[in-house]
């Protein structure tokens, strides 16, 4: 459509429109609060927010489909992060632990050759 409205020069530096985003910006605003406020357990049934649960949150609330990926990419544009917890084995002793955990090294000192008692 460029090319028959302008000509060929119309072609070499054109950029596609962006897509319209998905959520407004009062709704991003509601996110954000909804993410800083945590989810409440008794409501929610959640004890942290996972990408999909926000997810859901967001169709519950607004009536828009939004991916996990559009989703990660909006918080992440926040400044928010994605943190993960470290994997447990299910049975994992914890008893167990400290024995196969290594001691910490002893303090620096200077050999014997280099003490004042050493020296004549």
């Amino acid at each position: 459509m460029r090319f028959n409205e302008r000509g060929p020069d119309a072609l070499i530096d054109g950029k596609a429109p962006r897509p319209e985003p998905l959520l407004s910006d009062e709704q991003r605003l509601a996110l954000l609060r909804i993410v800083e406020a945590g989810p409440i357990p008794a409501s929610h049934g959640l004890v942290r927010w996972r990408l999909i649960d926000l997810a859901k949150w967001v169709w519950d609330e607004f009536g828009v489909s939004i991916s996990k990926q559009t989703l990660s990419r909006e918080l992440r544009d926040a400044g928010y992060r994605k943190l993960s917890a470290r994997p447990r084995h299910h049975a994992q002793d914890d008893d167990a632990i400290p024995a196969f955990k290594k001691p910490t090294p002893p303090n620096w000192h200077r050999s014997a050759r280099h003490s004042h008692a050493a020296r004549p």
